[in-house]
């Protein structure tokens, strides 16, 4: 392990924003508790292979992120094979998954349905898209830490962002049509 960098400490100053960064890509509380640890399990057996090359933050918070992503691959792998029969409990018959209807658990009650609408089209963006997006406007990173992090130029980053809000704006334009009729 290098002895630059204290585990413990590096764990309490990055927990928070890992565990955010986690919760809002994967919108499961559970997920993201698992996420949390995994990353901090990879930055203990990785942290020798740390190269310096990038702030340790970014390194971390990378990894938060394409462990999300990776979970999230991993779900929509698992769904495609199992398609229906693993959205419902096998006796019961009830719907064990649901993604669009997550509701961050730090969002007011009287704002949880507009939440809702916005997760379930933040889950229709592509997957960079979502991730810069969610960097951007829910963890509030600055396209140069989200550009590090995704490993992208920060015009690639403003362009992923612009094209999110658009596309989210005729998403929820869609639904609030929807809604009114």
């Amino acid at each position: 392990m290098d002895e630059g960098f204290d585990i413990e400490n590096l764990y309490s100053l990055h927990q928070k924003k890992v565990y955010n960064i986690a919760l809002n890509l994967v919108q499961s509380i559970e997920d993201a508790e698992d996420i949390t640890q995994e990353v901090f399990l990879e930055i203990h057996r990785s942290i020798h292979n740390f190269n310096h090359q990038s702030m340790i933050t970014t390194w971390i918070y990378r990894i938060a992120v394409n462990k999300s992503l990776d979970l999230i691959k991993s779900k929509k792998t698992k769904k495609r094979f199992a398609f229906i029969t693993q959205l419902f409990h096998p006796q019961t018959g009830e719907q064990l998954y649901d993604i669009g209807s997550f509701i961050h658990p730090g969002i007011d009650m009287e704002r949880k349905e507009e939440s809702r609408f916005l997760y379930h089209a933040i889950n229709k963006l592509n997957e960079n898209q979502k991730t810069a997006y969610t960097l951007s406007q829910i963890q509030h990173f600055s396209q140069k830490e989200i550009s590090s992090i995704m490993n992208l130029s920060e015009k690639a980053i403003e362009s992923l962002i612009q094209r999110a809000k658009a596309n989210l704006r005729i998403q929820l334009s869609n639904i609030y049509t929807k809604r009114r009729k």
